[in-house]
C-alpha cells in the first residue's frame, strides 16, 4: 500500500502548519457566508449513516521476485562476474546460504495488504464494495466504524460494473443504508462521500453532482455520476449519499495526474448498483439480457444514407444466427431507436438497457428500416462471455496472379474467387466484392477500409462485382445523394457499416 505524505507549509518564523489547516483558518478569517459552505444538512447525513460505512481490508500472498541475495544476471566475461560470484556464493548471513550454500533459491512468498471502502445494505451483514478492492484477495475483513474487525466471505462479483457483494456474521446490531433513485439527481445537487481515503478511516467529504451519464470508456455499461466531492485512493467502494441519506452511487474512479483528488470523481449510479446487487445476492453471478446483434453508431453520413433525421439509434451491423433477434426479423441495416419503451440515442444506450432487462422477457423493439418505423417482438436470451481465441495461420505459398479489378470510391475491387479467398483467408460464407487496394488519400482510407475487406451490400442492395458497385454509386449521384452506405465484412464474416462520400 502506498503511504500518503502530507507536505507541510513552512512559515517565516519556522512554524509548520498543514495545508488543510491553513485553508481552514483562511476560510474562517474571511468570514465566508454560511451558504457558500454548503447546506447544514450534511452534518445530519453524516451522523445518520457513518456507522453503515465500513473499511475493507484484504491480504494476498504473492510470489516474491528476486531478493537481496539473488545473484544478478551478468554477461559472460563481465569483469564483475568473479566479484559477484564470491560475494553471493561465499558470504554468510541471513539468506546467504553460507559457504558452498545454495544462493540461487527463490525468496519466500510474501503477503500484501490493501484497504478500501464499502457499506452495509442489510443488517444481516451484507456489504457492497468495488470488485477491484477485493480482486484476487486471499482474505477479506470488514472493519466497522468502531474498529471491530470481522472476516468476510465473497458472495459474488461483476467485473463489468466493478461491483462486489460481501457477507459477514455481525457480532452486534448493525446500521444499514438503502439505495436512492439516481435518476432523480440533478446537476448541482449536493452529495456526500464517506470512505477510507489513504487508510485514514471514516472520512466525510461533500460536493455537487458535476455531470450525469458520463461515459469514460472504462467498460461496456459506463454511465457514471461525476462529482467534485473529494475522492481519493481508499475511497473505492464507498457510498455517495444524497441529502436524504440514501446511497445514490458507489465511488469507483478518479481522474488525477497526482493520484489525489482534483475534483473529478466517478460513482456507479445506484440504479445500476441495485440491479447488480440483487442478482449477485440471488444467483452469485450476473444474468444479463442478450439481443444477439452487433451494433455501431449512426453517424451523420450513415443517417443521411438511411434517411434518418435527426441521427439517432443503434445501427445493426450483424445478427447472430443463434440469437433472439434473428427469429424476430431484425436484420443488418436496421436502426434500433426504442427498446422496451425506452428511447435509444446511441449504441451505449441499447447495450445498457438490454443488459438490464430480465432474461426471457418479451419486449418491443422499434426499428427504422428503409426510412419506415417497424416494431419487432423479441424474447431476450442470456448474455454469455465465452473466450474467443483465433489463431493466425501463416503460409509460404506464392501469391496468385493479380485479379482483374475495377476502381470505385477510391478502392480497387474484384469479384471473389478461390485465389482471393486463399490470399486474404476469407471464409466461404462471406459473399460480395473484395477490396484489393485502397487509395491512401481517399475517404475509404480515412474510414479504415483495407485490402481483404469484402463489400457485401451497397445502399442495402447485394453486390457481386465491381461493376455492380459502380452502377449503384452512379445512380446515387444522379439522385443527389452525398454519400453511399456500404455493408462491409471482414475475412471472418463480421459485418460493419461504412458511409463513403460520392462527391
Amino acid at each position: 500500500m502506498t503511504a500518503a505524505i502530507i507536505a507541510p507549509t513552512r512559515l517565516r518564523h519556522g512554524v509548520r502548519i498543514g495545508l488543510a489547516a491553513l485553508a481552514i483558518s483562511a476560510f474562517g478569517a474571511l468570514g465566508t457566508p454560511a451558504q457558500a459552505r454548503g447546506p447544514e444538512g450534511i452534518a445530519d447525513v453524516a451522523e445518520k449513516v457513518i456507522d453503515a460505512v465500513v473499511n475493507i481490508s484484504t491480504s494476498q500472498t504473492v510470489e516474491a521476485k528476486g531478493g537481496a541475495n539473488t545473484m544478478p544476471q551478468l554477461p559472460p566475461g563481465s569483469p564483475f562476474e568473479e566479484f559477484f560470484d564470491d560475494f553471493f556464493k561465499n558470504r554468510r548471513g541471513p539468506g546467504g546460504g553460507g559457504k558452498g550454500g545454495d544462493s540461487g533459491s527463490s525468496p519466500p512468498p510474501r503477503k500484501t495488504n490493501s484497504l478500501g471502502s464499502g457499506f452495509i445494505i442489510d443488517t444481516s451483514g451484507v456489504v457492497v464494495t468495488n470488485n477491484h478492492v477485493i480482486a484476487d484477495a486471499d482474505e477479506i475483513n470488514v472493519i466497522l466504524n468502531d474498529g471491530t474487525k470481522i472476516k468476510a466471505e465473497l458472495v459474488g462479483v461483476d467485473k463489468k460494473t466493478d461491483l462486489a457483494v460481501l457477507k459477514f456474521k455481525p457480532t452486534k446490531p448493525l446500521v444499514a443504508v438503502k439505495f436512492g433513485d439516481s435518476d432523480k439527481l440533478r446537476l448541482g445537487d449536493w452529495v456526500v462521500a464517506i470512505g477510507n481515503p489513504f487508510s485514514l478511516g471514516g472520512t466525510v467529504t461533500a460536493g455537487i453532482v458535476s455531470a450525469k451519464n458520463r461515459d469514460i470508456s472504462s467498460g461496456p455499461y459506463d454511465s457514471y455520476i461525476q462529482t467534485d466531492a473529494a475522492i481519493n485512493r481508499g475511497n473505492s467502494g464507498g457510498p455517495l449519499f444524497n441529502l436524504e441519506g440514501d446511497v445514490i452511487g458507489v465511488n469507483t474512479l478518479i481522474i488525477s495526474p497526482s493520484g489525489g483528488s482534483i475534483g473529478i470523481g466517478f460513482a456507479v449510479p445506484s440504479k445500476t448498483v441495485a440491479g447488480v446487487v440483487d442478482q449477485l445476492r440471488q444467483f452469485g453471478e450476473l444474468r444479463r439480457g442478450w439481443l444477439g446483434v452487433r451494433i455501431q453508431s449512426v453517424t451523420d453520413e450513415i443517417a443521411e444514407s438511411l434517411n434518418i433525421k435527426p441521427p439517432r439509434g443503434a445501427l445493426v451491423a450483424g445478427v447472430d444466427d443463434k440469437g433472439p433477434a434473428k427469429p424476430a426479423g431484425i436484420e443488418p441495416g436496421d436502426v434500433v431507436v426504442k427498446f422496451d419503451g425506452k428511447d435509444v440515442k446511441d449504441p451505449k444506450d441499447l447495450s445498457r438497457v438490454v443488459a438490464d432487462t430480465a432474461v426471457g422477457k418479451e419486449v418491443d423493439v422499434v426499428i427504422i428500416r428503409k426510412g419506415q418505423e417497424e416494431t419487432k417482438k423479441v424474447t431476450l436470451g442470456r448474455l454469455q462471455d465465452p473466450e474467443k481465441v483465433q489463431a493466425v495461420v501463416k503460409t509460404d505459398e506464392p501469391a496468385p496472379e493479380k485479379p482483374v479489378t475495377q476502381k470505385a470510391l477510391g478502392l480497387d475491387l474484384a469479384a471473389l474467387n478461390k485465389d482471393l479467398r486463399t490470399r486474404y483467408k476469407i471464409k466461404e460464407s462471406v459473399k460480395g466484392v473484395v477490396v484489393t487496394n485502397v487509395d491512401a488519400n481517399s475517404d475509404a482510407a480515412e474510414k479504415r477500409l483495407s485490402a481483404g475487406d469484402v463489400i457485401v451490400e451497397v445502399a442495402q442492395e447485394a453486390v457481386s462485382s465491381g461493376a455492380d458497385i459502380q452502377k449503384r454509386v452512379d445512380q446515387l449521384k444522379k439522385d443527389g445523394k452525398k454519400s453511399v452506405l456500404l455493408l462491409v465484412s471482414n475475412a471472418d464474416g463480421e459485418l460493419r457499416f461504412v458511409a463513403l462520400s460520392v462527391q
